[in-house]
């Protein structure tokens, strides 16, 4: 993975500056919102400061950690759909100097929905959700059991992009939760729309 995302075309793509999580110059400390068929391309697209990514606690969740590892990122084990409270006492320590990434349609899916669990970690840590999309110019498309797994082919271009950051108030009730998994679920959608149009044919 390291020798083929070295012959990418890789263009990171800020709507607010301030929010690119390779970046030595972001100060504040942010949640990440990633699809989970796209989340090779953000843990080879660049260095790794301070990100720490929660997977899940199954078998392919160990493999995910330890990859994760080798390119410096830290993990949490749990899930957005199941996790302990003692995971999420970590995840909200964590937040205070970290950012934390969340595929929030993992680990079983369905593809491309968002839970309410990164709505609650963002109202319990304070931390602004940023919404992300990939999109490339050529891929591959590994056919899972719910979702895909998408990886660039060598040399073609490759987008990062990084929505405005999404709010979420201090500790919201189970019915404003739902209202804000909606509010992101929009905002997901509209950046993945964005980072669709940039390359010739729809990919990812």
């Amino acid at each position: 993975m390291w020798l083929l995302f070295r012959t990418l075309r890789k263009e990171i793509r800020e709507t607010v500056p301030g929010t690119d999580p390779y970046s030595p110059q972001t100060k504040e400390s942010f949640i990440y919102s990633v699809w989970h068929d796209s989340m090779l391309i953000p843990t080879f697209g660049g260095k790794h400061r301070r990100s720490v990514a929660l997977t899940s606690q199954h078998t392919d969740g160990s493999m995910v950690a330890h990859v994760l590892r080798l390119v410096g990122m830290s993990t949490v084990r749990g899930s957005t759909s199941r996790i302990t409270a003692g995971a999420i006492r970590e995840l909200i320590k964590t937040a205070e100097n970290r950012h934390l990434v969340i595929t929030p349609d993992g680990p079983r899916g369905p593809r491309r929905e968002m839970s309410v669990g990164i709505a609650y970690l963002a109202s319990r840590t304070g931390s602004a959700i940023v919404p992300t999309a990939f999109s490339c110019s050529r891929c591959w498309k590994i056919k899972g059991s719910w979702t895909e797994l998408v990886i660039p082919k060598p040399f073609s271009k490759v987008y990062l992009l990084l929505a405005t950051p999404y709010h979420v108030a201090a500790k919201l009730d189970s019915a404003s939760l739902e209202e804000a998994k909606i509010g992101l679920q929009k905002e997901m959608d509209k950046i993945n729309e964005a980072a669709e149009k940039l390359v010739s044919r729809k990919i990812c």
